[in-house]
């Protein structure tokens, strides 16, 4: 359908300027390997893969071969007190990618709902501990944890909060874990794992005995790309072990091979209590996400008369067989063509291909790690302004997807990116901010 004959009003778009967008829409119709193909039928390189989803690259047919010999098969099961086989294949090759002693995986439909299993599991694990003053839950300032009551509370995006009030009690957020003169910092900044010392107030003020969590985003996404300082991460984890606090790493952009290896956890060899993912774990092909917990985790609830139910919660389409299909044949994408370690092999290249966009005046900072980088520019008179329209120059002028974060331009592209795509990213990058400053 051309796009003049294309009714748009009735879709509610998400997290979109509905009234700017639909005034001039950007419509893809179909996608291959590294590229989406746009509705005027321009071949659009793919520099965000998808929205962080697509590691593997678009269409992959052992992904689409998977799920439609499944949905022939058996379209839907349930899983309250029923099962098919499939959620368990996962569990069981999902587990063999993940840090040590995360020998368990709760199912779900996304991200957001991979952060609110994970808030919900962490305090009903300190109930069945006994310890049931452990409720409160901690972020940290540019966090983002989804949309959902849990996940946007316990966020750190203002807009996102703004807009809804105060949806939980309890919440605490750290502080941005950054430090000026850290700007252009390649991978690591030196400086600023003493930020990770303001938990120890948090304790000191509440207790130990009433905080049940803390959850972070071992690099920030969606709040610019930010990368941990060295030390930030082992401190925290330090820090929440010694009180009996568990700690969520939110992987539901890290995971599946964004910055070297399965996990940030491994990348950064610090292993949390519980991982959240989703998002690549089926290559963006159809919903699901996953939630790893140690062995410790799970076990506190096989307690009491075999007959209970250990945990109250679940959705619908947990483990969904279809679902399941996609990440299967997705994982076996991964591990035959080793695409965990492709952001490592890469990361020299891309980095200096990212910082060469030093040169512009209008650049306040260059951030990296693995396969992921932002842009971020000096803001003008209109918050956001400059990263849209650099947004908006690559897609209609230079045939290039990216995203822009207020003043942020993110990318991700799929891990299957070569050397000479890298540099024709940049290069999109580096015309539109040209034509534009």
């Amino acid at each position: 359908m051309a796009q003049n004959d294309l009714a748009l009003d009735a879709f509610w778009m998400p997290f979109t300027a509905n009234r700017q967008f639909k005034s001039e829409p950007r419509l893809m119709v179909s996608a291959k390997g590294m590229h989406y193909t746009s509705d005027d039928d321009r071949q659009i390189l793919d520099g965000t893969a998808g929205l962080w989803c697509t590691n593997a690259g678009h269409a992959r047919r052992e992904i689409s071969a998977a799920v439609s010999k499944q949905i022939n098969q058996l379209d839907f099961a349930p899983t309250f007190q029923m099962a098919h086989p499939l959620p368990f294949e996962l569990a069981n090759k999902l587990i063999k990618h993940s840090p040590e002693n995360m020998n368990h995986v709760f199912f779900t439909n996304s991200g957001s709902e991979s952060a609110d299993t994970a808030l919900k599991i962490a305090i009903a694990y300190h109930k069945a501990k006994g310890n049931h003053g452990k409720t409160r839950l901690i972020g940290r300032e540019k966090g983002y944890h989804g949309t959902n009551f849990g996940g946007i509370s316990v966020g750190g995006l203002g807009n996102n909060r703004r807009a809804f009030g105060n949806l939980l009690t309890g919440v605490d957020h750290l502080k941005h874990a950054w430090v000026p003169g850290s700007e252009f910092s390649k991978g690591q900044p030196e400086q600023g794992a003493e930020l990770a010392d303001e938990l120890n107030d948090m304790v000191l003020l509440h207790g130990a005995e009433n905080i049940a969590a803390v959850m972070v985003e071992p690099v920030v996404g969606s709040g610019g790309v930010w990368i941990p300082p060295k030390g930030y991460l082992e401190r925290l984890r330090k820090i929440t072990a010694d009180n009996d606090i568990l700690l969520i790493f939110d992987e539901v952009i890290t995971g599946y091979g964004r910055v070297g290896h399965a996990f940030a956890a491994q990348r950064f060899g610090v292993t949390p209590d519980i991982i959240t993912t989703a998002k690549g774990l089926t290559n963006g092909a159809i919903p699901m996400g996953a939630v790893f917990v140690q062995s410790k985790i799970h076990d506190a609830f096989m307690h009491g008369p075999e007959e209970v139910i250990e945990l109250f919660h679940g959705y619908t389409y947990s483990g969904h067989p279809v679902a399941a299909a996609a990440g299967l044949a997705t994982i076996e994408i991964y591990e035959r063509e080793n695409l965990f370690n492709k952001a490592i092999e890469l990361e020299s290249y891309w980095a200096e291909a990212l910082h060469s966009l030093r040169e512009f005046d209008v650049v306040k900072d260059i951030r990296n790690i693995g396969l992921v980088g932002a842009i971020e520019f000096k803001p003008s008179d209109k918050a956001g302004e400059r990263g849209y329209k650099v947004f908006h120059e690559c897609f209609w002028q230079h045939n290039a997807l990216v995203r822009c974060t207020a003043d942020t331009i993110a990318m991700s592209p799929p891990l299957i990116i070569e050397k000479n795509q890298i540099d024709e990213l940049m290069d999109a990058m580096r015309k539109a901010i040209k034509s534009l400053y």
